[in-house]
């Protein structure tokens, strides 16, 4: 595919239902009370649709911080729940959910994330992190892993959890009423998977979304640890930098890593965040397109994570100032490429644990 050819991809940050703009829940023209209502999520996610990105990323931190009596919690109340409420309100865009390797059991996570994904028909993503910090852990009444200790649980949460999602065979479900066969039993098995810190037996009752299962996204730096959890298990990395150069050169760390797995590198996505300011002038819109197109044809990103300020008015002002600037380019789609995340993606299909990634070395 040439660069002609290639469409970047954009996905939206939900962090707690105002913006990425410092004191945003104070605008005049913003509900105060927005954290709790997921009506203006689902609104906020339409209007992303319309806009044809292809995923909503939330991010996700278990605990209070910050000075919360002058700025706000800065999540959302549960991201997988309120997903759940936007998926049935929406068709196309997909859901990049983080979830931690660390803390969470590997059985919770398959079985969440696997279920919505059947729910919204193949648009789910689990961003998977490690968790290092002590306001998260007494909430989980662990002490804090060794950074050895934390990615070697994620390989070991990551493998068995692809391998749950698969354990409901892709031809298990016979659903033959004349003959009183339900499920083939021979193709829903245990996994019966043992690591030296998670485990689970399985299977997992759930069969496979019209994606086949969700997509892995892991996010951060590009230490060694993370790039082999990248190179290995992911179809898209969420980073924070602030270069082109910096951009270009992490994205090429990544895309290395994929190699080193026996993969395509072009089976990992990479992408970096801006927050948005755009004001009903073409001007802005026009300065926004050009940063993005500047950084997707220097090769520095696949696509991008947007934060707008305010998202009150903010994602409308996106999407009707910048998103026809990038089309009339010929960089962005004008249709969803299908209707599942990874097709919207361009990444494989994918059902239970990939082979390569249990031979790769660690």
């Amino acid at each position: 595919m040439t660069m002609t050819d290639k469409k970047l991809v954009l996905g939206m940050a939900l962090i707690d239902g105002y913006g990425g703009l410092h004191g945003a829940w104070r605008a005049p023209h913003v509900d105060p009370g927005t954290y709790a209502d997921v009506d203006a999520t689902v609104r906020h996610a339409k209007a992303a649709e319309r806009g044809r990105f292809t995923f909503l990323f939330t991010p996700d931190f278990p605990a209070v911080r910050g000075n919360v009596e002058h700025s706000t919690i800065s999540n959302l109340m549960d991201p997988l729940i309120q997903l759940s409420a936007v998926a049935r309100e929406t068709t196309n865009i997909g859901f990049v959910v983080t979830g931690s390797t660390t803390f969470q059991e590997s059985f919770n996570t398959a079985r969440q994330f696997k279920a919505l994904d059947v729910l919204s028909h193949g648009r789910m993503g689990w961003n998977a992190v490690t968790t290092s910090d002590p306001a998260v852990a007494a909430n989980y009444g662990r002490p804090i892993a060794d950074r050895n200790e934390r990615y070697q649980r994620a390989h070991e949460a990551i493998q068995i959890v692809q391998a749950l999602w698969g354990s409901w065979q892709e031809d298990a479900w016979v659903k033959d009423q004349a003959a009183d066969r339900f499920i083939d039993p021979s193709k829903l098995q245990p996994i019966n998977l043992q690591g030296q810190y998670v485990a689970s037996r399985g299977p997992l009752a759930i069969p496979p979304s019209e994606q086949g299962q969700p997509v892995v996204f892991t996010s951060g730096g590009p230490s060694p640890h993370l790039l082999s959890i990248a190179g290995r298990y992911a179809s898209g990395f969420i980073a924070e930098v602030w270069t082109i150069e910096e951009a270009r050169a992490q994205r090429q760390l990544v895309r290395n890593a994929a190699r080193r797995a026996g993969r395509d590198p072009d089976e990992i996505k990479y992408f970096p965040g801006v927050m948005t300011t755009v004001a009903t002038v073409v001007g802005p819109g026009e300065l926004h397109a050009d940063h993005l197109q500047e950084w997707f044809e220097a090769g520095a990103a696949d696509g991008f994570w947007v934060t707008p300020d305010i998202y009150e008015d903010g994602v409308d002002a996106f999407v009707d100032e910048v998103v026809p600037i990038l089309q009339e380019r010929g960089i962005y789609p004008t249709e969803y490429p299908g209707t599942t995340l990874r097709a919207n993606l361009g990444v494989p299909y994918q059902y239970g644990l990939d082979p390569r990634s249990t031979s790769a070395e660690q």
